[in-house]
């Protein structure tokens, strides 16, 4: 009779050791996941948008993302750009462009060799050109890009960051009256900052 409960007992035990085992696998697998990121941090783009300029402008960006899950989530992010990257910003003028932009879509990211991962992201919005005579001054923008992340905490990270981004501003002496612009160009963007997940 006592020999039946060691016996009984058995299967509970190696109950334990797989769970045990299956919450260490979990573990290793990767840290927590968190449902929100924000980002900040220093931004460069071309200026291919802006007639005449190829000098670049320096400036910040900030971005939110809700994750769902370990791989996949939405962001949404707004950069703003002031200050040339060499003088004049245009050629032969005086005037100082500023680009703002505000973008959404997914982002798909993932662990790929210890502290570094990665990401993808894909983006649809709008862009802002103000301090020259562009007619039309707002545009649709979007494009793709990337980058890495290398792992500084349990909620930081620095990020590196590039991206391509089109849009269709005016071509010079665009008609007022036309409102509207057959002229797409790429631009290139990219830029450092730090990530905060929560």
């Amino acid at each position: 009779m006592l020999a039946l409960v060691p016996a009984a007992m058995m299967p509970l035990v190696a109950t334990g050791q797989v769970e045990r085992a299956k919450r260490s696998a979990d573990t290793d697998q990767g840290d927590t996941v968190y449902k929100w990121e924000a980002f900040g941090g220093f931004a460069y783009t071309s200026t291919n948008n802006i007639n005449s300029s190829r000098q670049g402008l320096i400036g910040a960006k900030v971005g939110l993302t809700r994750d769902f899950g370990r791989y996949f989530g939405l962001t949404g992010e707004g950069a703003f750009y002031e200050t040339s990257f060499s003088t004049p910003a245009i050629e032969n003028s005086t005037q100082k462009p500023t680009e703002t932009s505000v973008l959404f879509g997914p982002v798909i990211h993932a662990n790929l060799y210890g502290p570094v991962s990665g990401f993808v992201d894909v983006l649809l919005g709008g862009e802002h050109i103000n301090g020259t005579s562009q007619t039309p001054n707002i545009s649709f923008a979007g494009g793709a890009g990337g980058g890495l992340e290398w792992k500084l905490g349990k909620h930081l990270a620095a990020r590196a960051y590039g991206d391509d981004i089109a849009s269709s501003f005016s071509l010079i002496d665009n008609s007022a009256a036309l409102g509207n612009s057959p002229h797409k160009s790429w631009s290139s963007r990219a830029g450092i900052g730090v990530v905060y997940r929560f």
